[in-house]
């Protein structure tokens, strides 16, 4: 009887550990059910509510329509993403199996930074010295249109914008009213890209741009029609409601406009600052330890250019030095031609190396243009996008060649272009993975890309080494200029010249560097910290991996995450580590 009795208990065992397991399954899927389903309908709501949008990074739908930025819209916003904060805090996140625990962390500090700007209403200062909501319109005019469905949608965005800049208004009057605006000081000039849409003539309007060659595909008479609409938009809707926004800018905001600089003097100050570090970096870090940080790697880069200057055969001090890059002409281009291809022809360079770098590489090709004259006066050396590198033509006694193998690398390939590129041809990821950008993630992988030109082979001269240096030495100061100008109480000398005494940069592109500092808290911080993670992340799997570690295999790890908060980088490279410490599977017998 003992033996049919021990059976019998296992057999209970055996039924009570597969309901149990049953179980597990079905709260695992269930976890993962709750969290796919709410995940999916946020994102479709949030391409809703900013449909018509389009700008660097745009989450929104297209449509025949701009997005309402009214304060009730805003309202709606911080109710809803409060409830879906609460409903993802709700769902057991070790219960999430699979790719989910790291979509969750992702997710998760996505809804909390949308919800903390709500909540902060950073929607009432809408425009900073370096973007702005009325020259992120111009984004739409610059793309081709395919078809005339394309071309009615936009000519209704277009009838849209007096509501839309009705808006915008309203919500700067508010944050004027509490002492919440762009800081004065960083405001000259800014409205030229105002008055160049209301004061031009059709021809030349920003707005008529897609209307000048259109597809053949277009019948020629609806073609005229949707000439003459597009005139009568302009006329009648775009340049009355650019008019408006001028004579606000000039009349209100300029003068009402701060005349401090700290982010921490603004309404909710410390708590805005502490906010917009988190948002930009990920990590919740002190002011005051980014800014020691930043002390330590300025002092370590700067023993570096000096050794440098060395192998130049310059005789002289370092500020002499920089003096002679600032103002020789062989270091600067004669044409924007000249500029445009010598950074064609480093991108072809790359081109020829990165497979030794990379395993996967995007489908998606990126063009080199020049920034359009309306934005360049005031827009940074370059920026890059899935499909665009912009290079600032302007100025051009201001854009050293020196510097031009670092920027290249960090905008187009293996920066900005090639990451978000597979990123957006990762099927595999949820699209909040594919189509947002994590600013710590996406600069630090971008300055990551200037440092892994020295592996690459792609300085060429000492002077190009210098200029790959005073980019990292640049980057370094944002961490001391930003915390010195919002927590610290600098002033914009102070800035400055803390810029001139450690950078080559021109005296342009600091000035224009420090006002895009003032205005946008936080954001400069993103670069030389994402890039201390990624370092510190490569020099932990070269260590612990010692023979077998793979460079190809460790850059595909890391663009394999899409954009993602550092300490879920750094989860995805300790499980890297482990995943390649694993002996290969013994081969089974014969």
């Amino acid at each position: 009887m003992k033996p049919f009795a021990n059976r019998c208990l296992f057999a209970v065992f055996m039924i009570a550990a597969a309901i149990v397991t049953d179980s597990a399954s079905a709260a695992d899927a269930s976890a993962g059910e709750r969290f796919k389903a709410l995940y999916q309908r946020e994102w479709d709501w949030r391409r809703s509510q900013f449909a018509g949008a389009d700008d660097e990074d745009s989450q929104g739908k297209p449509a025949d329509r701009l997005p309402r930025v009214d304060a009730a819209a805003q309202a709606e916003r911080e109710r809803y993403w409060s409830q879906v904060l609460e409903e993802l805090e709700a769902i057991p996140v070790a219960e999430l199996s699979g790719e989910d625990p790291v979509n969750y962390a992702v997710y998760h500090q996505q809804i909390e930074s949308l919800l903390t700007d709500q909540r902060l209403r950073d929607w009432e200062m809408p425009f900073n010295s370096d973007t702005a909501f009325w020259t992120n319109l111009g984004f739409t005019a610059r793309r081709p249109l395919d078809d005339a469905e394309s071309y009615r949608r936009y000519l209704a965005q277009l009838a849209d914008v007096p509501r839309y800049f009705d808006e915008q208004i309203a919500n700067m009057r508010a944050g004027l009213a509490r002492g919440f605006s762009v800081p004065r000081v960083t405001l000259a000039g800014r409205d030229t890209s105002i008055a160049e849409v209301a004061d031009s003539k059709l021809e030349d309007n920003l707005f008529y741009t897609p209307f000048k060659q259109m597809p053949a595909t277009i019948p020629a008479a609806e073609q005229a029609r949707l000439r003459t609409a597009a005139a009568q938009a302009i006329a009648g809707s775009v340049q009355p409601a650019y008019r408006k926004l001028l004579a606000f800018f000039r009349d209100e905001y300029l003068p009402q406009s701060r005349t401090t600089l700290a982010a921490d003097a603004m309404p909710d100050g410390a708590a805005y600052y502490r906010a917009q570090i988190r948002k930009f970096t990920t990590l919740d870090m002190a002011p005051d330890a980014i800014h020691s940080l930043g002390l330590d790697e300025v002092a370590k880069i700067r023993a570096q250019m000096e050794q440098t200057i060395q192998q130049t055969g310059f005789k002289g001090s370092f500020a002499e030095f920089l003096h002679f890059l600032r103002t020789d002409p062989q270091f600067y281009p004669k044409t924007p031609d000249e500029l445009l291809m010598r950074a064609a022809w480093l991108a072809k360079r790359v081109d020829a190396k990165i497979g030794r770098y990379i395993g996967l590489l995007p489908r998606q090709r990126f063009g080199i243009q020049p920034v359009p004259p309306d934005l360049a006066p005031f827009y940074t050396g370059g920026r890059g996008g899935l499909d665009t590198y912009w290079l600032n033509t302007y100025n051009l006694p201001s854009r050293p060649l020196y510097t031009l193998p670092a920027l290249t690398l960090h905008e187009s390939s293996p920066g900005h272009s090639l990451q978000m590129s597979l990123a957006a041809e990762h099927e595999g990821l949820p699209d909040f993975r594919r189509y947002t950008y994590i600013s710590a993630y996406g600069e630090g992988w971008a300055l990551y890309s200037e440092k892994l030109g020295v592996e690459m082979g792609l300085y060429d001269t000492p002077y190009e080494t210098f200029g790959y240096l005073t980019y990292q030495m640049w980057r370094a100061c944002r961490l001391v200029v930003d915390t010195g100008i919002h927590h610290q109480g600098w002033t914009r000398e102070q800035a400055v010249a803390f810029m001139r005494d450690n950078t080559a940069l021109s005296e342009h592109e600091i000035g224009t560097e420090v006002d895009r500092y003032i205005a946008w808290p936080g954001q400069a911080l993103s670069y030389y910290i994402g890039q201390i993670a990624i370092e510190r992340a490569r020099a932990k799997a070269e260590a612990e991996l010692g023979a077998s570690f793979d460079l190809r295999g460790f850059h595909d790890a890391v663009l394999a995450l899409g954009s993602v908060p550092l300490p879920v980088l750094e989860e995805r490279i300790d499980r890297y580590i482990d995943e390649r410490r694993k002996p290969p599977a013994a081969a089974g017998a014969h």
